[in-house]
């Protein structure tokens, strides 16, 4: 599980920063790549990566104001000039549909894939599969914006090896059988649950990812407990008063809304284009004297999210 930021600006490109967009890698896990939001220009930053389109089939927009969505319609596009085949699954709020539809058809592109694209609501799952969990918060902004929220299934615990050669079970098919939980009837009529040989189970790993947003009571919900948040910070302290008018966040509120969220690690995005390089480490000092554990990201920055250590499971 990695994150990569791909545009860490806001409002329009930079000389030194994209904008908005950040993919989940859980190629791992589930052999798939995510996508949140998609600025103008994603797909150039993507090329700058190890990342593949032909691994990309989900992506989640926040909102639909253009430095979250007018590289949307290039990253669809390019997928489908590499004749990909595999589906498209596109999620939103009210909206996207029409953006989607209107500029593949404006444009005359015609996709080599199906694509289904889904307008989600405040408190919806809105994804479930075998391991993964996606939900979903609206925030508050100048229009309409949504923070997702990624929940790991819990892990199985490790097989208790020592017990089952106890039992001169040797490894080998039969383990794998017990490791997923199996009931196994063995030649001497032993019939062996592999729950029973399972250490305690370990919880999966949770990540939240905000749109624009001022400080709010639904990102404390959507990010409680997270091992990461990704929170927008398009100003410093001093800048309060406009990200309050223009329904952003300073740093030292996103470092607030961590704290009250009990997560493990704050990473910081959507920079004002005003910022400096030098203005983001001195962001990123202001913020740790609320929230200790934040990171200013930069474009192409990667962070792995491992699991949260035993002792603190």
């Amino acid at each position: 599980m990695k994150l990569t930021f791909l545009g860490t600006g806001a409002g329009a490109p930079s000389k030194v920063r994209n904008v908005a967009s950040v993919t989940l890698d859980l190629i791992p896990e589930n052999g798939s790549v995510w996508m949140f939001d998609a600025g103008e220009g994603t797909q150039l930053q993507l090329m700058k990566t190890t990342t593949s389109l032909a691994r990309l089939n989900r992506i989640f927009i926040t909102h639909l104001h253009g430095d979250h969505v007018f590289g949307l319609p290039g990253v669809l596009s390019s997928r489908s000039l590499q004749a990909q085949a595999s589906p498209m699954h596109i999620y939103g709020p009210a909206g996207i549909s029409d953006f989607v539809e209107a500029t593949l058809r404006l444009s005359n592109t015609h996709l080599t894939y199906d694509l289904s694209v889904q307008e989600v609501e405040d408190g919806e799952t809105i994804f479930h599969d075998s391991r993964f969990t996606v939900s979903v918060r609206a925030l508050d902004h100048v229009v309409p914006s949504l923070g997702y929220r990624i929940e790991e299934d819990e892990r199985p615990g490790a097989l208790q090896v020592d017990r089952l050669r106890a039992l001169r079970l040797s490894p080998g098919s039969l383990y794998g059988l017990l490791k997923a939980g199996h009931t196994v009837a063995l030649p001497d009529g032993r019939v062996i649950n592999g729950e029973d040989f399972l250490g305690p189970g370990r919880p999966g790993r949770v990540v939240a990812i905000t749109g624009d947003t001022r400080p709010n009571q639904a990102t404390v919900d959507l990010a409680q407990g997270a091992d990461v948040l990704v929170h927008e910070s398009t100003y410093g302290p001093s800048g309060a008063i406009m990200a309050g008018r223009f329904g952003h966040s300073t740093c030292t509120q996103a470092a607030n809304m961590a704290a009250r969220a009990c997560v493990r690690t704050l990473l910081l995005t959507h920079f004002s284009a005003r910022h400096t390089s030098e203005d983001l480490d001195e962001l990123q000092t202001e913020a740790r004297a609320v929230f200790p554990n934040t990171f200013v990201m930069r474009d192409l920055d990667e962070m792995d999210i491992p699991f949260a250590p035993r002792d603190e499971a």
